[in-house]
C-alpha cells in the first residue's frame, strides 16, 4: 500500500481533539495511523488502559469510530463476539454481503502481553479476522508504571526499584510477537510510529488478511521512561537504529525484515535518553549495559538467520 499523504490529510483525523492524553503520548499517534490506513469502516475494541481511560471518559468519546470498551483481560473475545455477529448478518441478509469492516483491538501491555494474553491467544487459534494492536509502552502506565512482561531488562519502574537490593527489572522482556507468530496467525508485524508509511502499509496488510492479525507497535512513554516530551518520535527511532526493536513483518511462515540499518547503533544511544535505565552509567553497573547489548546482539543475530539476510 503506497500512502497518499495528501488524500489522508483531507479525510480527518478518526480520534478527535480534546482527549485527555498526555502531551507528547505516542499511543494516540499509533492510533490514528492505524485507523487512516485500514480504508474501510472500522469497530474499534479496547482494553482498559491509558489510551481508553484518557479517551472516554463518560459521557465523552474522542472516537469517530464504533467503539466498546471492555475489561482488560478480554478484548479479543470481544472482538470475536462482534466478528461472529456480524457474519451472521451478513447470512441472515440483515447487511450487505459485501459489507467489509475492519475489526481492530488496540490494547497496551496488560491487555496485550500480560492480563489479555489468554483472549487473544484464543482469537487467534480460532482463527477470528480480527486485528489486533499493541501499543507498547514497556509497563503498566495507565495504573503507575508498574513493570509488565514487555518492561526491558533492568528498566526501572515503580514495582522494580533500584537501589541496595534491585537494579531495576531482573528478568528480560517478553518476546510477544514471537510468541504470536508461533500461533500461525494471517499476518504478524512490528512497526514504529516514526516510520508511518511502513506501519500504515502493514495495517493495511493485516485488515485485508483471510484471518487473525497482530501488529506489535513501540510506544514510548515520555512519564514512564523519562526523557523529554518532544522527544517521542527520536526516542522510537534510536530503539530502531540500535536493532532494539526490528521492523519486520511474518507471513505465510516467512520473515521478512523491513528495514537493515546501514551501521547499527549502540544501545547505550538509546538507553541514555531514558532516565529509566539512568543506573546502567553508573560506576560498577557496567555490566548490565554489556548483559542487555549482549541480548539485543543475540536476538538481532537470530532474526537476520530467520529472514535469510546475507550479512
Amino acid at each position: 500500500m503506497a500512502v497518499n499523504l495528501k488524500k489522508l490529510a483531507g479525510q480527518g483525523s478518526p480520534l478527535a481533539p480534546g482527549h485527555r492524553l498526555c502531551s507528547g503520548c505516542a499511543a494516540p499517534t499509533v492510533a490514528k495511523q492505524a485507523l487512516l490506513a485500514a480504508g474501510k469502516p472500522a469497530v474499534v475494541v479496547q482494553p482498559t488502559g491509558c489510551l481508553e481511560i484518557s479517551s472516554v471518559v463518560f459521557p465523552y468519546s474522542a472516537w469517530r469510530t464504533p467503539y466498546y470498551h471492555n475489561a482488560f483481560e478480554n478484548a479479543a473475545a470481544v472482538a470475536s463476539g462482534i466478528e461472529a455477529a456480524l457474519k451472521a448478518r451478513r447470512r441472515r441478509g440483515d447487511l450487505p454481503a459485501d459489507l467489509d469492516v475492519a475489526i481492530i483491538t488496540i490494547g497496551g501491555d496488560g491487555g496485550t502481553y500480560d492480563i489479555g494474553f489468554q483472549a487473544l491467544s484464543g482469537a487467534l487459534e480460532r482463527g477470528h479476522r480480527i486485528l489486533h494492536i499493541c501499543y507498547d509502552n514497556g509497563a503498566y502506565m495507565n495504573t503507575g508504571i508498574q513493570r509488565s512482561g514487555a518492561t526491558p531488562f533492568g528498566a526501572w519502574t515503580t514495582t522494580s526499584h533500584v537501589g541496595q537490593a534491585l537494579k531495576g527489572k531482573p528478568e528480560r522482556r517478553k518476546d510477544l510477537t514471537a510468541i504470536v507468530a508461533g500461533h500461525n496467525p494471517a499476518y504478524v508485524a512490528q512497526a514504529s510510529p516514526h516510520n508511518f508509511r511502513d506501519f500504515m502499509r502493514k495495517v493495511k496488510k493485516a485488515v485485508d488478511a483471510d484471518g487473525p492479525s497482530f501488529i506489535n507497535v513501540i510506544a514510548p512513554c515520555w512519564r514512564g521512561w523519562r526523557f523529554p516530551e518532544e522527544e517521542t518520535i527520536e526516542v522510537a527511532r534510536l530503539a530502531v537504529d540500535t536493532c532494539y526493536w526490528p521492523l519486520l513483518e511474518v507471513q505465510d511462515g516467512k520473515w521478512t525484515l523491513n528495514y537493515v540499518p546501514r551501521k547499527k547503533k549502540p544501545l547505550a544511544d538509546w538507553l541514555r535518553k531514558q532516565g529509566r535505565f539512568s543506573h546502567f552509567f553508573e560506576p560498577g553497573n557496567e555490566w548490565m549495559l554489556e548483559h542487555l547489548q549482549a541480548e539485543v546482539d543475540r536476538q538481532w543475530e537470530e532474526l537476520l538467520t530467520r529472514a535469510g539476510v546475507e550479512r
